[in-house]
């Protein structure tokens, strides 16, 4: 098929015009990529077998993989899920529209290819105009996975898009930068009435306790997938693969406390080095002087991020430097996580910051795969 097209639209006040014509496309079986707050999705219509089956094929995605559909309003939720659980009701009335992401009983009307044959659908009402404003032209739900090659790191920009799927997707809406830079958090009820944060992001986990907290509801909230029973059904949700979100380079991680971590961190670029390897860097603000090491800054692609202090710019940055390191060439990546509080299957739990935070580690740790260091102590 021919190359994408890409119409810039104006991030905050879309064009009337481009969104009708991306919508006839959405409508039309076609496939579109456009901003969010979060990341860039690719869209396809929420009800058309077809469309959904042909995203799968464009992104390379894994079938056991769900997609998450996206409604112009709440109002439109009852066309996709029935049966939505008291405390799931009241952060939707709170965090909609924004990225929170609900994971209720699916309607019928919805192909059981969105959900991984389960039956369940999760959904969420965008905060971006674009993204709002395309869903209201395109006049049906609409699924939108991180607009990327499957596993790899969400897109932050349209040139993101078109380095992974400009080839085999209809039209791109250039809105610019992403706003937040991590996906959305993902939340679901246990069969107790709990509340289970499946993939944290966007939404810290306290905001969503405090919400419940005011509303009068009384549930618990846990954080983590619970182990899925052996089964011909997919995940629960998006984002819940051990490897994920990564980098075409390898990525090592570091956990532990800062300075053990960032005396590890220089040793693994020395040997990265000493093996022959095009090594780059993620640097916090707080690490830079004890990380650049005057001996080596040419042999070293370094990337930027921000403080720890402010997980915001940290989040907003964190995929485009995955993307910009591996731009340069760059064969094996060093970092460090933020030491939030996340827990990973078979690995011991992270103590540390929450907020943002956790959802940058969760990114960070699910990046690396198997490749994390431990150097100890955490405080």
């Amino acid at each position: 098929m021919p190359p994408a097209v890409i119409l810039p639209i104006d991030p905050q006040h879309p064009d009337r015009r481009l969104l009708v014509r991306a919508g006839a496309v959405i409508r039309s079986g076609g496939l579109v990529a456009f901003p969010t707050e979060t990341v860039y999705g690719l869209g396809a219509n929420a009800f058309d077998d077809h469309a959904i089956a042909s995203l799968y094929k464009a992104k390379r995605r894994d079938a056991r993989d769900p997609l998450i559909v996206h409604l112009a309003s709440a109002s439109g939720l009852p066309r996709v899920a029935t049966d939505i659980p008291e405390a799931l009701g009241h952060l939707t009335t709170r965090f909609w529209p924004g990225p929170l992401t609900i994971v209720a009983r699916r309607h019928p009307d919805v192909p059981g290819r969105v959900s991984a044959n389960r039956p369940t659908v999760a959904v969420r009402v965008p905060a971006h105009p674009v993204a709002r404003g395309l869903i209201e032209a395109s006049g049906v739900p609409v699924v939108a996975p991180s607009a990327n090659r499957f596993m790899r790191s969400s897109a932050t920009r349209a040139s993101h898009v078109v380095a992974d799927l400009g080839e085999v997707i209809d039209l791109i809406l250039d809105g610019g930068p992403t706003e937040i830079g991590l996906e959305s958090t993902v939340v679901a009820t246990d069969d107790d009435g709990s509340v289970r944060v499946l993939r944290p992001g966007a939404i810290p986990v306290e905001a969503i306790v405090v919400a419940l907290r005011d509303a009068g509801i009384d549930v618990p909230v846990h954080v983590g997938a619970v182990q899925r029973v052996a089964s011909n059904d997919g995940e629960l949700s998006p984002g819940l693969l051990e490897t994920h979100y990564a980098p075409r380079a390898t990525l090592v991680l570091v956990s532990g406390a800062p300075a053990s971590s960032v005396r590890l961190m220089v040793q693994l670029l020395h040997d990265a080095i000493a093996a022959g390897e095009r090594p780059g860097l993620i640097v916090y603000d707080e690490d830079a002087d004890s990380l650049i090491d005057p001996r080596m800054p040419h042999r070293v692609t370094i990337s930027h991020v921000g403080s720890v202090a402010s997980p915001e710019t940290i989040a907003h940055n964190l995929f485009a430097s995955f993307r910009d390191l591996d731009a340069a060439g760059v064969t094996r990546i060093v970092a460090r996580t933020i030491d939030a509080v996340t827990t990973m299957p078979g690995r011991p739990p992270i103590p540390g910051g929450f907020g943002l935070a956790r959802a940058i580690d969760d990114r960070l740790i699910r990046a690396a795969g198997s490749r994390v260091h431990l150097t100890g102590s955490m405080k």
